[in-house]
């Protein structure tokens, strides 16, 4: 046992060993001495006790945090600073288990149904927390954490936003997961509920499919992704996913928060629905904004429709074939569709270019006609410019009639 797992913080918290470590702090499994139980011991690194804007704030936010009493939130007990060590610390709830980033790790993806159980209760934990007034602002795999008796948690509460305003930020490094990050707060606008609902989205994408809906290598390319391509739709990589699941975790994923759920109870909601096979309220109009395309109607799936491993049997599907994509362990995914090279805000401008060169290729048969037929006639041009492509079409009319009278 290292001289760091042998001391207690506080005088009360005991080091055993460490449970996982990140870029911000290092999670201790500890004995409380005085309670006899085991809990978390959460240490933030160095760096950030140097930073008097982050201390501040944290400890604000702690406090936040610690009032959050719910089954889907991890508590915090007790927060402060180790007089010994010097160091800040927070003491959690201990979850016997594993985060679904160590699912993911060890599994690739979850199988549809226990995808669908983990954001549920996910989006109870979310819900109590936004009513309550306090936003995550870093929900991500690592966050959420399942016990042995599949119940899920959401953990670090508030030290986004304690971090947020601190020169942490200024430096120009970046809170969170980039993949995770709603596009609102790639930009660096102040994040929302709403950002919370596009973060779970994503972990919804990725359990389910075992990929992220963008691979990106950077912020800036993330950024540019977001807005200019559209990730493949889950029920054409996976087969027990429905049209409706695919267009419930699409609605999470909207670029504009305004157009994303209202709040993670109807976030849940949806998602129970889509996964039953059952119409998503609202998804249809805002799914066909983001490109999903118009589907027939399905019916309910019962509960044998679906296998023990998420995948639904091809003869329950009315619908356009869906083509199961699971991949080997080891094997990659290849990368995200992209967008046809002319967006659809191009197309009206290619109807009107075709127009036109309808237009001056009947004019000029029209014209050439003429002068074939007759040699002596005068032929009259003149200048026509235009932009509206309706325009040029008729004045190239007016123009074959001055020279065929």
């Amino acid at each position: 046992m290292s001289q760091v797992e042998s001391q207690a913080i506080a005088g009360r918290y005991r080091l055993e060993r460490r449970l996982g470590s990140g870029g911000m702090s290092t999670v201790h499994l500890a004995l409380d001495l005085r309670l006899e139980r085991y809990v978390a011991v959460k240490l933030l690194a160095e760096h950030l006790a140097d930073d008097p804007a982050f201390v501040s704030r944290f400890e604000r936010e702690a406090q936040a945090a610690a009032r959050l009493i719910h089954p889907h939130v991890v508590q915090i007990f007790d927060s402060g600073l180790d007089d010994q060590t010097g160091q800040h610390f927070i003491v959690m709830e201990y979850i016997e288990g594993r985060s679904c980033a160590e699912i993911l790790r060890d599994q690739g993806w979850v199988p549809v149904p226990e995808a669908v159980a983990i954001i549920e209760q996910a989006c109870a934990g979310l819900h109590y927390a936004h009513r309550h007034g306090v936003i995550h602002r870093d929900v991500k795999p690592g966050n959420l954490l399942r016990s042995a008796e599949g119940e899920v948690k959401l953990a670090d509460f508030g030290i986004a936003k304690a971090a947020e305003q601190s020169s942490i930020t200024q430096v120009g490094s970046v809170l969170g997961t980039a993949a995770y990050l709603a596009p609102e707060q790639a930009r660096g606008e102040d994040a929302g509920p709403q950002a919370d609902l596009y973060a779970l989205g994503v972990v919804a994408y990725q359990l389910i499919s075992g990929r992220l809906p963008y691979e990106a290598a950077s912020l800036t390319e993330l950024v540019l992704k977001q807005q200019e391509e559209q990730p493949p739709r889950l029920d054409e990589l996976v087969a027990g996913v429905t049209p409706q699941l695919a267009d419930a975790v699409a609605l999470a994923l909207a670029i504009d928060p305004r157009e994303r759920y209202a709040d993670a109870s109807q976030m849940a909601a949806a998602i129970t629905a889509g996964a039953a096979g059952a119409e998503v309220a609202g998804a249809s109009d805002a799914t066909r904004a983001l490109g999903g395309a118009g589907r027939q109607a399905t019916r309910v799936l019962r509960a044998g429709d679906i296998g023990a491993e998420g995948r639904r049997p091809a003869s329950t599907t009315p619908v356009a074939p869906l083509r199961p994509r699971r991949r080997a362990p080891g094997a990659a995914y290849p990368p995200p569709q992209q967008l046809p090279e002319a967006s659809r805000r191009t197309r009206p401008w290619r109807r009107a270019g075709a127009a036109l060169l309808l237009a001056l290729a009947l004019a000029g048969a029209a014209i050439g006609a003429a002068v074939a037929t007759a040699p002596q006639t005068k032929v009259s041009l003149r200048r026509v410019i235009y932009q509206d492509a309706g325009k040029v079409a008729g004045a190239l009319r007016e123009l074959v009639s001055e020279n065929t009278r």
